[in-house]
């Protein structure tokens, strides 16, 4: 805002379709088609869930249902919402904010979320680059492999013991607009963010 920018909220519900349209169709009449977007959805469900539930046979239904609407349904549909303006422009980004869970499916563990719909999340990046790519529109997956700095990040006992794992967000923000900004004839398709003080996830 101190730049002169403007911004506007648009709230929806990635479990519903109707929501994900009604919300691109408000950002159309408002602001026009996207250039960039940036997919950017977290879940909290399974958290609370304590050690000796950590097996997939007592893991509930409706968590699973909640991971893979964030992780794979969600995206899909907000795909389908932008990606033919941009088709046809020839240009934009579509870029996902992803996580270390995303490279190779693991356990969920006491204090995690489901995760390992987030595979899922990756495929769609690498499926819509061999689709979209040839059209001129950027498709990347961001692979945030860390804690993000915020008071809750700070709160936390690792956070707190090795403040050098935690990750500027200013920085992360800069890493997508580099990736938007790219000249088309170098192109990135993956980025993985890591502390320099932590070994990178595999």
């Amino acid at each position: 805002m101190e730049q002169g920018g403007e911004s506007m909220v648009v709230e929806l519900d990635l479990v519903s379709r109707e929501s994900i349209s009604r919300a691109f169709a408000t950002i159309r009449t408002h602001a026009g088609d996207p250039d960039v977007l940036v997919y950017n959805a977290g879940y909290l469900e399974g958290r609370d869930l304590p050690p000796e539930k950590e097996l997939l046979e007592h893991i509930p239904i409706d968590i699973f249902e909640t991971a893979q609407h964030i992780a794979s349904r969600g995206p899909f549909l907000v795909a389908q919402e932008v990606l033919p303006a941009m088709r046809q422009r020839g240009a934009g980004s579509f870029l996902i904010s992803n996580n270390q869970f995303s490279l190779r499916g693991r356990k969920r563990m006491t204090g995690q979320s489901l995760y390992y719909p987030r595979v899922m999340m990756r495929t769609l990046a690498q499926v819509l680059t061999e689709e979209y790519s040839e059209h001129g529109v950027h498709v990347a997956n961001v692979v945030i492999d860390g804690l993000i700095d915020s008071p809750g990040t700070r709160a936390l006992p690792r956070a707190q013991q090795r403040p050098e794992v935690v990750m500027n967000p200013v920085k992360i923000a800069e890493a997508f607009y580099y990736l938007h900004t790219q000249d088309k004839s170098c192109w990135t398709h993956e980025l993985q963010l890591t502390p320099f003080a932590t070994k990178p996830s595999f």
